[in-house]
């Protein structure tokens, strides 16, 4: 109950109580836009999420889990096209990378590849191939 409660507290005051809360905000844009090109989470995804999240922050589950429901928010945003779409996250994340240039090195290419596996349709597999190489490209420029 008390680490619940301690979570959604974080969760809503994210910017003043959590250390870089910006770079855990952009690995939560960076993995929503691999997450969202299908249109949903599955449950391969939650699983793939959270092992992502852990071994980011080196097993600190409280970390992993503000990470994952960030991720979670946003695809939440895109989805009910609350203030956010998939285009403007992609912009949010290039402007983000182009300001600040440490941010490139947040983008694990090889572990974002691993999301490939969670996804069924084709359509869907290409167009987060070429999210992917997006990523990449932004990682080569900035980095």
């Amino acid at each position: 109950m008390y680490k619940r409660v301690r979570r959604k507290i974080k969760k809503v005051f994210r910017e003043l109580l959590l250390y870089h809360n910006s770079s855990l905000e952009y690995r939560a844009k960076v993995l929503t836009l691999v997450v969202a090109v299908n249109g949903k989470i599955t449950e391969c995804e939650e699983k793939l999420l959270y092992k992502t999240a852990r071994s980011i922050y080196n097993n600190d589950e409280e970390r992993s889990e503000i990470l994952v429901e960030a991720v979670k928010e946003y695809f939440e945003k895109i989805k009910t096209n609350n203030g956010l779409d998939f285009e403007h996250l992609i912009f949010q994340v290039e402007k983000e990378t182009r300001e600040v240039k440490r941010f490139a090195g947040k983008i694990d290419i090889l572990t974002l590849l691993r999301f490939q596996e969670c996804i069924d349709d084709e359509e869907d597999r290409i167009y987060q191939q070429r999210v992917i190489a997006y990523l990449a490209d932004l990682k080569d420029r900035y980095e």
